[in-house]
C-alpha cells in the first residue's frame, strides 16, 4: 500500500466523527436522513443548496442545525418583496471625519448564509446573490470584496403557487448545486416533533463538531476522491441523455455533478467514485436544471431526472 493510500485511510478513520454529526442533526431533524446526507454532500462539494417546500416543513431548522454543528459563522436574511440589493451586499456611508465613503458589509459576508424565502424578493434583489454564489466576492462602487471561506449559501423557497412569490431565473437556479424537498414527516416522526423538546432550544444546545478550518480541509479532500474514466463516461452518458430529453445540464452543472458524486463517496468513507454515488446525487443535482420544451414529456424536474437515471445503462 502506498503512502498516499495509507494517508487517505487514516483521514477517513479520523472522519468517523461524521457519524456523530449525523446523529446530532438527526435528533433535531427527525426522519430525514437522506435530506441531511444530501445537504452535507452539497456543502462538502463547496456548492450552494436550494430547499423548496411549503412553510413550516423544517427548512430553516435544518439550516440552523447544520451551521451550528459545523461551527460556521452564520447569517439569516429574510427575503421580502420590498427588499433592496444593498440589504444583502451592504452599502457605502460617508465618513465625515475622514471625508471618505466607507463600505459597511451586509449579511452576505458570512460563512453560512441562510437566504430564507428567497423567491419572495423581486428578481432585482435575487440577482444580488448571483456574483457571490459564482465568484465568492461582491462588487460595490467598482471595488471587489472577497467573501469569507468557506462560503455556503442555502436558500429556502416556497412553491411557486404560493401567493407573493417570484420565480428564480434559470441563471440563478443553475448556481445551486442541488435542489431538494424535505417533505412531510412520518406519523411516528411527527409524534416525536409534537411531544419532544422545542426545536429552537435544542439547536441552541447543540455542540460544535467541526471548525471552519476543518470544513475547508474536507472540501479539499473531496476533490481528491478518484473519478475513473469509466465513471466519467457514465456521468457524461447521463448528462447527454438530459440534453436529449430537455434543455439539459450546462458545463458548470456537469462540474457540480462530479463534485457531488465525489462528496457522496467521501461521506461513504471511500476515496473513489462508484455508480451508486452518481445515482445518489443525480436527481438532486439535475431536477432544477431540466426544462422540458413545452413540457413535452408532461413530467416535472424530479420525474424527468429519475427517468434519465433509469434509462442510462450502468457500467
Amino acid at each position: 500500500m502506498s503512502g498516499s493510500e495509507v494517508q487517505n485511510l487514516n483521514y477517513f478513520k479520523k472522519e468517523k466523527k461524521l457519524d456523530e454529526l449525523f446523529s446530532l442533526v438527526n435528533q433535531v431533524i427527525v426522519d430525514k436522513e437522506q435530506v441531511i446526507k444530501l445537504s452535507l454532500t452539497c456543502l462538502f462539494a463547496n456548492g450552494h443548496l436550494l430547499l423548496e417546500d411549503r412553510p413550516g416543513m423544517g427548512k430553516t431548522s435544518l439550516v440552523k442545525t447544520l451551521s451550528k454543528v459545523l461551527g460556521l459563522n452564520s447569517q439569516r436574511i429574510q427575503f421580502t418583496n420590498d427588499m433592496l440589493p444593498a440589504d444583502i451586499i451592504g452599502t457605502t456611508i460617508f465618513n465625515k471625519e475622514k471625508a471618505t465613503f466607507d463600505f459597511h458589509k451586509g449579511p452576505i459576508f458570512s460563512n453560512f448564509v441562510l437566504a430564507d424565502e428567497i423567491n419572495r424578493a423581486t428578481p432585482k434583489t435575487q440577482s444580488a446573490c448571483l456574483q457571490a454564489m459564482e465568484e465568492y466576492q461582491v462588487n460595490m462602487d467598482g471595488q471587489a470584496y472577497d467573501l469569507p471561506h468557506p462560503f455556503f449559501l442555502v436558500a429556502t423557497q416556497n412553491p411557486q403557487e404560493n401567493v407573493g412569490t417570484f420565480p428564480l431565473p434559470e441563471s440563478q437556479l443553475d448556481r445551486f448545486l442541488m435542489k431538494i424537498n424535505l417533505g412531510l414527516p412520518s406519523r411516528k416522526a411527527e409524534r416525536e416533533i409534537i411531544t419532544g423538546k422545542d426545536r429552537r432550544a435544542w439547536i441552541d444546545e447543540l455542540p460544535q463538531i467541526y471548525s471552519a478550518a476543518e470544513v475547508l480541509k474536507i472540501i479539499d479532500e473531496v476533490k481528491k476522491v478518484h473519478f475513473s474514466p469509466t465513471m466519467l463516461d457514465y456521468l457524461q452518458d447521463i448528462v447527454a441523455k438530459s440534453r436529449v430529453l430537455s434543455v439539459g445540464l450546462s458545463p458548470r452543472a456537469v462540474i457540480d455533478f462530479s463534485r457531488a458524486a465525489q462528496s457522496w463517496a467521501f461521506i461513504e468513507s471511500r476515496d473513489f467514485v462508484i455508480p451508486e454515488d452518481i445515482q445518489a446525487v443525480a436527481v438532486a443535482v439535475m431536477n432544477h436544471r431540466l426544462v422540458s420544451p413545452n413540457n413535452a414529456h408532461n413530467l416535472n424536474g424530479f420525474e424527468l431526472a429519475n427517468e434519465i437515471i433509469q434509462t442510462v445503462p450502468v457500467p
